[in-house]
C-alpha cells in the first residue's frame, strides 16, 4: 500500500506558497481572475487550467463512486478545486491515500485477508 507522501509534500508546499502570495497580493483573488481573463493569451491559460480542474473533478467523482461513497462527500473538494484548482485534487489524493483501507468481507461477514503467503 503506497502512501501519497509526494502528494502531501506538494500540497503543503503549494498551499503555503498560495497563502503567502495571497497575503502579500495587491488585489483580491476575484480582481486577479478578472485581469487574467481580460486578455486572450492569459485567458487561454485560465481556460486550460479549469478544463484540467473539471477533469480532476470527474476523476474524483468516479473514484469516490467506485468506492461506494456519495457525491455529497466530494462537495468540499469541488469547491476548493473551483477556487484553487490543483489544491482540491491534491487534498483528495492525500486524504484518501492515508485513510485506512477496509478489507473486503466475504458472504459470512468475515474479512478476507489476501496478504497471506501460501508458499
Amino acid at each position: 500500500m503506497n502512501r501519497p507522501y509526494l502528494s502531501l509534500s506538494t500540497l503543503v508546499i503549494f498551499s503555503m506558497y498560495t497563502a503567502g502570495t495571497m497575503f502579500v497580493a495587491d488585489q483580491s483573488l476575484i480582481d486577479f481572475g478578472r485581469e487574467l481573463i481580460s486578455s486572450p493569451d492569459t485567458a487561454q491559460v485560465v481556460i486550460d487550467l479549469y478544463l484540467l480542474g473539471v477533469l480532476a473533478c470527474i476523476w474524483m467523482y468516479r473514484d469516490a463512486r467506485s468506492k461506494g461513497r456519495s457525491a455529497v462527500s466530494l462537495v468540499p473538494y469541488f469547491l476548493i478545486t473551483a477556487v484553487f484548482v490543483s489544491i482540491g485534487p491534491l487534498l483528495y489524493i492525500v486524504i484518501n491515500g492515508f485513510a485506512k483501507k477496509k478489507l473486503p468481507a466475504d458472504s459470512t461477514g468475515y474479512s478476507i485477508n489476501n496478504s497471506r503467503n501460501f508458499d
